[in-house]
């Protein structure tokens, strides 16, 4: 069976830097299929979809919003040529009955141990309009190692630097944050695969930069720990979500080879500023994931809250204002506020404004998400500070004897400095 797999192309953020990581999803989802599977892979943001070509089903992966109505205009493309189409990913769990409608199956849920089945199905022509495995999840341990081979690696760099590879360690969050739609789509409850498959996975990465995508590594201290104490040997740099601010394991998560995280700030305190100071005593950088909008966010907060990022020394920052997607916390109150004044899926990219914010015009929220890029980066622009970034990794990679340099000379000249 000739099986292609397509992820949809998506508009990057307004300010985001023009680079693209090999998707997640697809890779995972290509290591549940069976061995008489011939799959191939298509990333739309990178290359282009022959249509024309022989194959005997599409299966489109959807991670965001913004993928959702590209997505269905290629379904429609294939299922007139008579071809029929799966649906499968996070953002068709959020946008599940619109989908159908695209769709001859829509998969909700995790794919180990289900492709069987829907394919045997296919073949016998009775395939179900829904799948809808969300509150029956596969046993963690049965989650392999995710088919890279899909991808065309060359095409994942950035300036002819090697960018990060995706793997994860976990899946569910026992956290339930009120933007976030993981409680509906993994469960709330932490499932942590087993440390010796997450390692075996790791290391077997041909790339020494990597982006741990667990939604939050800091769940089980212990598990924490154990599973940064057996990478300490693997010497890979990597990113992730936030780690637990505790000496002891921030102490591991640096010999580990912690590069940088991803970690929210929310608002001016102390504790804050302590967590950030705490990352970069043991070296590991930090990126701030800014959420403007929130009901107690009034103009004059939003503008101390950037004053203060320039005050703790974040090494980058990223901006977005609240997007009420479907199946959070967020979506449920402003829906029901009567506050949601645009469902154009198009514009839920988190740099649009696409309901009423409690304390200013939407238009006023709109422009202080441009005022808090620019005055963030008004003194260093974002490349620069990206560049310092990698320069810290470049260097730990030399001390390791694990730096390889493709294309060295183009990043060089890229950014204007030696690397």
């Amino acid at each position: 069976m000739k099986f292609k797999l397509i992820y949809p192309k998506w508009p990057k953020l307004d300010r985001q830097s023009e680079f693209h990581l090999p998707p997640h999803g697809p890779v995972v989802f290509a290591a549940s299929l069976p061995d008489d599977v011939d799959v191939s892979f298509i990333d739309e943001n990178l290359q282009s979809i022959n249509f024309d070509d022989t194959v005997d089903v599409v299966g489109i992966s959807m991670m965001l919003t913004v993928q959702v109505k590209r997505g269905w205009e290629i379904a429609d493309m294939y299922r007139r040529k008579g071809i029929p189409v799966i649906f499968g990913g996070i953002a068709t769990m959020l946008h599940a009955e619109e989908t159908a409608e695209h769709a001859d199956a829509v998969f909700l849920g995790e794919s180990e141990g289900r492709m069987e089945q829907v394919l045997a199905d296919l073949r016998n022509n009775c395939l179900k309009k829904v799948y809808n495995y969300l509150a029956d999840r596969p046993p963690i341990e049965s989650v392999g190692t995710a088919r890279r081979d899909i991808l065309q690696r060359d095409l994942y760099n950035y300036k002819g630097i090697q960018m990060v590879d995706l793997v994860h360690a976990s899946r569910g969050c026992r956290f339930n944050c009120y933007p976030c739609a993981v409680a509906y789509l993994g469960g709330q409850k932490f499932r942590p695969r087993p440390i010796y498959k997450a390692i075996e996975e790791i290391g077997g990465i041909d790339n020494n930069r990597l982006f741990i995508v667990d939604n939050s590594l800091a769940q089980d201290t212990q598990w924490e720990m154990d599973l940064f104490r057996e990478m300490i040997p693997l010497k890979k740099s990597w990113c992730c979500h936030p780690i637990e601010d505790k000496p002891a394991v921030l102490d591991l998560a640096a010999q580990a080879g912690a590069w940088y995280v991803y970690q929210a700030v929310f608002d001016t305190s102390d504790l804050i500023r302590e967590r950030i100071k705490r990352y970069h005593d043991h070296g590991i950088g930090v990126e701030g994931t800014i959420l403007l909008g929130l009901d107690h966010h009034t103009e004059d907060f939003i503008k101390r809250l950037i004053d203060f990022l320039l005050e703790i020394d974040l090494d980058l920052a990223e901006f977005t204002v609240l997007t009420p997607f479907p199946h959070t916390k967020a979506y449920d109150d402003l829906k029901r506020q009567d506050r949601i004044f645009s469902f154009e899926w198009n514009d839920y990219s988190a740099d649009k404004v696409v309901y009423h914010p409690k304390q200013m015009p939407a238009d006023k929220l709109q422009g202080l998400l441009d005022y808090a890029w620019n005055t963030f980066y008004q003194d260093e622009p974002q490349e620069m500070k990206m560049f310092r970034l990698l320069q810290r990794v470049v260097e730990k990679e030399m001390a390791n004897n694990t730096y390889k340099p493709r294309n060295r000379d183009l990043a060089s000249r890229a950014f204007g400095r030696d690397l």
